[in-house]
């Protein structure tokens, strides 16, 4: 299996479902991006600025641990969730399949 299903929860209270490859390195920001979401992004994916915040409204058990840069740079945000993570830390991997995120942005 190269492609999973991505779930994007809209601001319009709609859901998206994307096809994902996950033989490309791509990583969930870079997929979202691709997919013309509004993601900044500023910092390349370094986890920096946390301009690509989601939060995990499905699956966040199946995602690798969260790194403590990545937690540190989230925990500056005014909007954090209890699911909240960096896309730009998540990898697309086959354990992401039908994974639901809403864009966060950058808590502004």
């Amino acid at each position: 299996m190269t492609d999973i299903k991505i779930n994007i929860h809209n601001p319009d209270q709609t859901l998206t479902t994307l096809e994902a490859p996950t033989d490309m390195g791509l990583s969930l920001m870079e997929f979202l991006k691709g997919n013309d979401y509004d993601i900044l992004a500023t910092c390349g994916g370094m986890a920096l600025c946390a301009t690509c915040h989601v939060s995990v409204i499905n699956g966040f058990e199946k995602l690798s641990e969260i790194s403590d840069d990545e937690y540190a740079m989230l925990d500056t945000l005014p909007n954090i969730t209890e699911t909240s993570r960096l896309s730009c830390q998540l990898k697309l991997a086959e354990n992401m399949d039908n994974i639901t995120v809403k864009l966060m942005g950058d808590g502004n």
